[in-house]
């Protein structure tokens, strides 16, 4: 995939990812940027987790691998945790306890490298496990983060974490929220975190411990286009030093999308029963690597899905270790009764399915990747927002970007009757025409803005530029 270069003459960057599926993949996608514009990169991650990879994705390796013009490897880190042990799966303890072990680990690894001749020039981390910053700083290194929602969602939380604006309270739980250069937010298309009622306490801190470490950031490289929030970016790049660079998932033409993936589950072939299918005709389903819906939810999609009578891609992943939860049953006969209509799979190449001529919508839980890779991909979207940044991103997709109709509001359960109009609206008809119509305009401004000369592939070559010259 490239000349023969010893990994010594490279200049390194170091990769660290909180180990979450949704934060592993943009972070792999920006690795593999920056190893085909010939940098060495090493990926690390907790072992836990790189076990899970390396499991999916035969393709992993510790040794530096020629990647473009650059190289790749992957050094995971024991993390010490027994995900098996009662509270194994206690995040926010999870959290604490990979600050105490990562502290201790990441310099060790950074400095067995610089014996070896190949000293690492950066340090990049995603969002959750700000302390990568204070590693940094503790070696003199320059520290980068890749952030991985909305340029709207890092908005949202700077101005929470600064107190700039009223947001929600336990006194005031139903404000709307006004922030400069983005539409009026109400109180639930804030992200989840920032709100009184939102149980998940420690990831609210952990991504604002992120923004307590901003200063000690050269740049933030973010998972967005400058064409896609022009306004919002604009605003935000006069007090941070953002650069975009997304979207990810649009590889550079030389480079094949099926190589070095990051998934945890090994994916199935669906692109073959999508082959049979007719232009714009089938609906995809998947709600990213963490949403878990209730066992009556899946059944009125089940039955909304049946009812309308389209061909359905579903993609419904069974559990794992690391995320303990039930098997999501399907109604009886369920299955009996879609017949070749639909599929169901475990795990499915989530951007190989939505390129697909076949695909006419996607129903989404509109996690920031899955909204970046359907708009990259010129695909209208059905938003079912569970929690955390997806209420903001439902937002934007259905009233700012205009691609799509909000399924769901809040936790109510959406009954079938709504999922089968929802579904008709957004697969034929006048507003499918339109909602089709604009997720194409997107797709074509995100081609440009990753092509030769776009504002994220400037910024790309800029950033590859300053590690350099470091």
């Amino acid at each position: 995939m490239g000349s023969k270069v010893s990994e010594g003459e490279l200049v390194h960057v170091f990769l660290v990812s909180f180990p979450g599926q949704g934060h592993v993949n943009p972070l792999l996608r920006l690795g593999k940027r920056l190893a085909s514009k010939g940098l060495l990169v090493t990926f690390s991650a907790p072992e836990s987790y790189g076990a899970e990879m390396k499991k999916a994705n035969p393709k992993i390796s510790n040794e530096p691998t020629p990647y473009g013009s650059g190289m790749m490897r992957f050094d995971f880190f024991e993390d010490e945790w027994d995900h098996s042990k009662p509270n194994g799966d206690d995040l926010g303890m999870y959290l604490q306890h990979l600050e105490l072990i990562g502290k201790k680990i990441l310099p060790t690894m950074i400095k067995k490298y610089a014996e070896q001749g190949s000293p690492v020039s950066c340090l990049i981390n995603n969002p959750f496990i700000p302390w990568v910053c204070d590693v940094a700083e503790s070696l003199g290194i320059p520290s980068v983060m890749l952030w991985v929602q909305s340029a709207a969602s890092f908005s949202c939380y700077y101005h929470y974490s600064e107190s700039l604006v009223p947001f929600p309270s336990e006194s005031q739980p139903e404000i709307d929220v006004q922030l400069p250069c983005m539409p009026l937010l109400k109180y639930d298309e804030v992200p989840s975190f920032l709100h009184p009622s939102s149980p998940y306490i420690f990831l609210k801190s952990a991504i604002l411990g992120q923004f307590k470490n901003i200063s000690k950031l050269t740049f933030i490289l973010m998972e967005t286009f400058q064409e896609l929030e022009h306004d919002v970016v604009d605003y935000l790049s006069k007090i941070f030093p953002i650069k975009t660079i997304g979207p990810l998932f649009k590889y550079p033409k030389e480079l094949a999308p099926n190589d070095v993936q990051g998934d945890f589950m090994k994916v199935e072939n669906c692109i073959d029963w999508l082959d049979t299918k007719s232009p714009s005709s089938v609906v995809y389903i998947s709600f990213g690597s963490v949403v878990i819906l209730k066992k009556e939810q899946v059944e009125e999609i089940a039955y909304g899905l049946l009812n309308s009578g389209v061909d359905f891609l579903w993609v419904i992943r069974p559990p794992t270790k690391v995320q303990n939860f039930d098997p999501l049953l399907l109604p009886d006969g369920f299955l009996e009764k879609s017949g070749d209509k639909g599929k169901i799979v475990q795990w499915c190449p989530q951007g190989q399915v939505l390129s697909h001529p076949s695909v006419a919508c996607f129903v989404t839980h509109c996690g920031w990747n899955s909204t970046m890779e359907a708009l990259s991909s010129g695909v209208p979207v059905l938003a079912f927002p569970q929690w955390g940044d997806q209420v903001t991103d439902a937002k934007y997709l259905v009233d700012v970007f205009k691609v799509g109709l909000r399924l769901c509001r809040g936790d109510r359960i959406i009954p079938r009757e709504e999922v089968e109009k929802c579904v008709r609206e957004a697969t034929s008809g006048p507003k499918a025409a339109e909602i089709q119509e604009n997720a194409l305009k997107w797709k074509k401004k995100a081609e440009e803005a990753v092509a030769e000369g776009g504002s994220s592939e400037r910024n790309m070559q800029a950033f590859v530029d300053y590690v350099r010259s470091v």
